[in-house]
């Protein structure tokens, strides 16, 4: 199948996905893809539900074809708490782009993880750019304020915001103020636009800090208003990125952060097995006379061992 995704073929690029989703495809996936990444610009959206994220998207999507250039797009979608399905809209309302093989559009399902993401989805991300997709988009849940684990997975977070739901607010208190590499304001038609991308600039200038270096830039998505200067913002950010050196280093921090996800996914489901009840009955007793608190208890387990070492690789 590896063979296959380097190719890229839209089926085995999608089998690839959901092998990933379900914690499978480590040593036929990940080893032999991985020498084949770190070429494909990355790129999160996020933002508050109903912002046009979507839309904004597909615009996004339209403009890089237009330059020759191949687009993978990740859509993650809320999952049902009973079924941890999830509706995965984004696949239908980008129709458009079905017969293009330059474009891949994937929607996951976030199967309960909060921050915005999937759990697997810095991984699905490494299949696309395995795949040799030149920019890839990944828009986030869009659940309100813990949006934040984009900025752990992409190159440049762009972090959308409309007028008229309390905007500086709600961004300062979700932290994205501190994650945005750019600021859309999008729905510019609305009344209140340009105040708030007023504000938006104000803040900016106040703060320090990496938010501080971020653009604002207008846009009515639906009709492809200021989605050129979008692009444009995104991709000088880009270039001053590779040219300061700085992409590799915010590289190297994501894929720090990823191995620690890795190592502690890895470690609970060793510890507590697919059922979620693996503990000895009698550590289980301990806790629940007090005599054991959980985070002694976990500080024993690593000393005893469970973590993985990194010279004998993880399961």
């Amino acid at each position: 199948m590896a063979g296959e995704v380097l190719e890229r073929n839209h089926r085995a690029i999608a089998q690839a996905i959901t092998l990933v989703e379900n914690g499978q495809g480590a040593s036929e996936l990940h080893t032999p893809l991985f020498p084949h990444t770190g070429k494909a610009f990355t790129i999160g959206i996020t933002g508050p539900p109903g912002a046009g994220k979507s839309t904004l998207v597909d615009q996004l999507v339209a403009h890089y074809r237009a330059e020759g250039l191949s687009v993978g797009v990740l859509a993650v979608d809320p999952s049902s708490p009973f079924t941890r399905g999830a509706l995965l809209g984004d696949r239908v309302r980008m129709r458009s782009f079905a017969a293009d093989q330059g474009v891949f559009v994937r929607s996951m399902a976030n199967r309960g993880h909060v921050g915005g993401l999937a759990l697997a989805t810095p991984s699905a991300i490494r299949l696309l750019d395995a795949a040799g997709f030149d920019r890839i988009l990944v828009e986030t849940v869009g659940v309100g304020q813990s949006e934040v684990d984009v900025v752990g997975a992409v190159d440049c977070t762009v972090v959308v915001e409309v007028p008229g739901m309390g905007d500086v607010v709600q961004t300062m208190k979700a932290g994205l103020m501190e994650i945005a590499d750019q600021f859309v304001v999008n729905k510019a038609d609305r009344e209140g636009a340009e105040r708030l991308a007023r504000e938006l600039r104000r803040v900016l200038r106040e703060q320090s800090g990496k938010g501080a270096n971020a653009d604002v830039i207008q846009t009515s998505a639906h009709r492809g208003d200021g989605v050129p200067e979008l692009l444009q913002g995104i991709e000088a950010f880009r270039e001053r990125q590779i040219e300061s050196g700085r992409l590799d280093e915010r590289r190297q921090e994501n894929l720090t952060r990823e191995v620690a996800a890795f190592v502690g996914e890895h470690a609970r489901r060793r510890l507590l097995g697919v059922s979620g009840t693996g503990l000895p009955p009698q550590t289980l007793e301990d806790l629940l006379g007090r005599r054991r608190d959980p985070q002694g208890l976990a500080l024993d387990i690593v000393e005893a061992g469970l973590r993985p070492r990194l010279s004998e690789g993880v399961e």
